[in-house]
């Protein structure tokens, strides 16, 4: 049996093992697959892995030994899923895996706002301590967190994770989820809607899926019922953010920060408004990357595999 992995690069560049999966067929890993290569690469395959390499109703057709299709990731929306169930092919992802990356790297994203820590750092290398006649100095205004309000949207295992590493530092909590579990409700945390989260978050942080009706939900509309000097995190989807229209807001200094992890496209066009936005941190799509959390994505895909060939699929997207 013939497994074939389209873009293994970003999952392990090298310091994991694909043993889980090889042992269960014949493996071929690519490290990246452009357009123009997927229908050779797929050429006698019946298993597929893929993260961010399309598939699409055509390679469908043109392949009818495929037989199951594994997402490296807990998105599916690079697979045409009703082409694949119209020929009777699950496609598994893989969930949960990277909670707490997640949650960890947004509030790196939040501290770094309220200390620009890396900022400071590079101005000491650079020499303007010791140049300086005070004892210490700072850039930028630096802001504590305790008793500010965290607003979250998308309030499930990573808003929650979130939340609770926020209120470790004394944040009060706003969550706002289409499905409340009002047991998680304290003295510090409560469900709210959208516009009372805008109006009272001191910082707003993008948890949610990406559906039709949250396409650039983060829009001039909205930031202008948010608190002046919010700031804004996105660990979640590059379009829920209107990105020309939060850069205006940054330069304005209405929004007075934002950190983000994922762009409408990516990697970015050189001309994307966030990459020179000011007190705008941009980083590469890096929240889910710890070694931790591959390693749970790699060993959920080999189950997700060794499931399906024992008749039981799990983790199915499609069906």
């Amino acid at each position: 049996m013939k497994i074939v992995v389209l873009d293994g690069y970003t999952l392990n560049p090298g310091d994991l093992t694909w043993s889980g999966i090889e042992q269960q067929g014949t493996l071929t890993v690519h490290d990246r697959t452009e357009p123009d290569q997927i229908l050779a690469r797929l050429a006698d395959a019946e298993i597929v892995f893929t993260n961010k390499t399309p598939l699409i109703r055509e390679h469908f057709a043109a392949n009818p030994q495929i037989r199951f299709v594994g997402v490296l990731a807990t998105g599916y929306n690079v697979v045409d899923i009703a082409a694949a169930r119209e020929r009777g092919i699950p496609v598994s992802s893989i969930p949960s895996y990277g909670t707490m990356a997640v949650a960890q790297f947004a509030m790196a994203l939040l501290l770094e706002l309220c200390h620009r820590v890396g900022r400071h750092a590079d101005s000491v290398r650079a020499g303007d301590w010791s140049a300086g006649k005070d004892f210490c100095y700072w850039l930028n205004p630096l802001v504590e967190l305790d008793g500010k309000t965290l607003g979250i949207i998308g309030f499930g295992r990573i808003g929650q994770a979130f939340g609770k590493i926020a209120q470790a530092f004394g944040m009060n909590i706003l969550a706002v989820d289409e499905y409340p579990d009002k047991r998680l409700e304290s003295a510090t945390l409560r469900y709210t809607t959208l516009d009372d989260l805008y109006a009272n978050a001191d910082v707003i942080s993008l948890h949610c899926p990406l559906v039709d009706n949250n396409c650039g939900m983060i829009n001039q509309v909205a930031i202008g019922r948010m608190k002046p000097g919010v700031l804004i995190l996105n660990t979640s989807r590059g379009p829920l953010i209107n990105e020309a229209e939060l850069a205006e807001a940054l330069k304005s200094g209405r929004v007075a920060g934002a950190g983000v992890d994922v762009l409408s496209s990516e990697p970015p066009v050189p001309d994307n408004p966030l990459l020179s936005a000011p007190n705008c941190i941009v980083t590469p799509h890096i929240a889910w990357a710890t070694r931790e959390a591959r390693t749970r994505l790699m060993n959920v895909a080999a189950d997700n595999l060794a499931a399906f060939l024992k008749g039981k699929a799990q983790n199915v997207v499609n069906f």
